[in-house]
């Protein structure tokens, strides 16, 4: 397939020149950091990058290598503030990763992603048996590890222009079972809060809501503002909104967004749940009156990313899976707004 994709194509759907995606994808200078990243992406897409056999070299020794348990697993964090071991949500991911390699007896290494296009200009790509990605990973790196030959799982992230397993909660399902209660329980306005582009998992959730709501013939008018790149600001973007019209419920792509909305609503004089509800994602927040939320079990994420490496390393030719980890739905209901309460509105 990858014959068939003209650099014209690319830079059609992207909007830029041929010469922008001749310097991206031969990551060569020349384009911005986040043009080239859009370029690859729209690659991706397209199919410009097929799935390629390993390395002749690397093939044999990976297939030597596939029956023993030693060799070093690298964790790889993006360079993101809120993306690390710290985090409420990647944190207890990150600890479920660690426990399930002490209990196989093997090493960890981990990195914050660096800003070099050669990742492993000081490591030893022959002594990495595998490789985890924790959150989002630029498709730049995401390409020079899959040059390398080495078995990836990717936790909560998936990119067009690289194959490989991918650990996911069920954001889908998820949702939908937040929403049908909501719905069943007679609210009929909404809002969506947060960068539904920041995430896969926020993308996921989204449809999940918009799905639920046609299911139900329930008309929608989303504000793009709540749901655009300044969401990943609510501080400023609430300055922005207007709330002539408040909804009867703000569903938020994850608690976090959730507990700055009810922060930014009081600003406003919204008490919540008195004029309103919010609901979240991750059950991250158990301080802020959320309504509902969805609990994930963050450690079995981790977990289940190491087995699933283990199992691709002695199965390196099999398709590529995706596993879904259920959540559970949790319902606050002394946050909840009774039915008389939404008919005096």
């Amino acid at each position: 397939m990858r014959g068939k994709v003209t650099i014209q194509e690319i830079a059609d759907l992207v909007g830029v020149s041929k010469f922008a995606v001749s310097r991206a994808l031969s990551s060569k200078p020349g384009v911005s950091a986040q043009t080239r990243e859009t370029i690859l992406k729209a690659a991706g897409q397209l199919g410009y990058f097929k799935k390629s056999e390993l390395p002749k070299a690397a093939a044999e020794v990976r297939q030597q290598d596939a029956s023993s348990p030693t060799g070093t697993i690298l964790i790889l964090f993006p360079n993101i503030r809120y993306q690390n071991k710290e985090s409420v949500y990647w944190g207890p991911v990150f600890d479920g990763i660690t426990n399930r390699l002490n209990q196989e007896g093997m090493d960890i290494l981990t990195l914050t992603e660096p800003s070099s296009d050669n990742l492993f200009s000081l490591l030893n790509p022959g002594a990495i048996r595998g490789i985890i990605t924790v959150g989002s990973i630029s498709t730049q790196i995401l390409l020079d590890i899959g040059r390398l030959g080495i078995p990836v799982v990717m936790v909560d992230h998936v990119d067009p222009a690289f194959h490989c397993d991918t650990v996911f909660a069920d954001n889908f399902k998820g949702m939908k079972e937040l929403m049908v209660k909501l719905v069943s329980k007679g609210y009929r306005t909404y809002q969506f809060v947060g960068n539904i582009h920041d995430a896969q998992s926020f993308y996921e959730r989204w449809i999940a809501f918009k799905t639920t709501l046609e299911e139900h013939d329930i008309e929608h008018r989303q504000d793009p503002l709540l749901i655009g790149p300044d969401a990943n600001d609510p501080y400023e973007v609430m300055k922005r909104v207007s709330l002539d019209v408040l909804p009867e419920a703000f569903i938020c792509a994850n608690d976090t967004n959730a507990a700055y909305m009810i922060e930014e609503l009081a600003k406003r004089g919204i008490r919540v749940p008195e004029h309103c509800v919010v609901t979240g994602f991750d059950n991250t927040d158990e301080s802020a009156p959320i309504l509902a939320t969805v609990n994930i079990e963050k450690g079995q994420l981790g977990e289940r990313a190491i087995d699933q490496l283990l199992w691709r390393s002695q199965n390196r030719h099999v398709a590529f899976e995706r596993k879904l980890i259920a959540g559970e739905l949790l319902m606050r209901e002394q946050y909840a707004r009774s039915s008389s309460e939404r008919a005096m509105r």
